[in-house]
């Protein structure tokens, strides 16, 4: 089942294009890695898909149902999203918690479903007894795994992740990917992350588009899936 579509998107942040006549598509229980050098456009990519840009020319798609009918669902880890200071006053519980109510309309009251997706999350990043914890006592690593347990409270049927290996050790790294790899098969969800680390994420991807540089200093999206266009270098 389609559930997102990029159709020869055109984007800049100034008045030269860092994204140009783009397309690509997104389907039903897939593990995709945008991957490429620095400034090549990858967060672009995803805020584009994401609709948190509004591209110059072209269109993106979202389906309005998931699978089952339902809503879609949508999760996002952002970039370095977890660099929460030590005077962080949020508990564990309550930050993974806050994501049942990120698809919902306010105000509605926390049932018995959302208390057992929350533990489910935190359950299957492995922090399940750190969940009284202040967030600003973790470690980096351990901040990283909550806020992806964060996103897994919403039962995304898309879950975007931007460098969320960023300050893992390579232990950790490999439970990430296993993780996500686990939300593709037992759950059926579309996963997309933006990775460096291609060589330790490749053996569980099903596609991957790769940045690389063109002549005159363009970006060429290289995959053998339905994505095409040209990156330009971005500030």
């Amino acid at each position: 089942m389609l559930l997102a579509a990029m159709e020869k998107v055109t984007f800049g942040y100034t008045d030269s294009p860092c994204l140009q006549d783009a397309s690509m598509e997104l389907d039903t229980g897939e593990f995709v890695v945008i991957t490429g050098p620095n400034g090549a456009a990858k967060t672009t990519l995803l805020k584009l898909m994401l609709r948190l840009l509004k591209p110059w020319s072209g269109r993106v798609w979202l389906a309005e149902r998931g699978v089952g009918g339902h809503k879609l669902s949508i999760g996002y880890v952002p970039q370095r999203i977890a660099s929460f200071n030590s005077g962080f006053p949020s508990k564990v519980w309550e930050l993974v918690g806050s994501g049942r109510f990120a698809n919902t309309i306010w105000p509605r009251r926390w049932t018995a479903e959302d208390r057992q997706q929350t533990e489910n999350a935190l359950r299957q990043v492995g922090l399940w007894e750190l969940r009284d914890r202040k967030i600003g006592e973790l470690s980096g690593g351990q901040k990283q795994r909550i806020c992806i347990a964060r996103a897994l409270a919403q039962e995304p049927d898309l879950l975007f992740l931007d460098e969320p290996a960023t300050g893992l050790d390579s232990q950790s790294r490999k439970q990430l990917y296993e993780l996500l790899d686990r939300q593709v098969k037992a759950f059926g969800r579309t996963v997309v992350i933006v990775t460096h680390d291609l060589a330790e994420v490749n053996g569980y991807t099903n596609r991957i588009i790769q940045l690389h540089r063109e002549e005159y200093g363009r970006w060429k999206c290289c995959t053998s899936i339905s994505c095409g266009g040209h990156f330009t270098l971005a500030d």
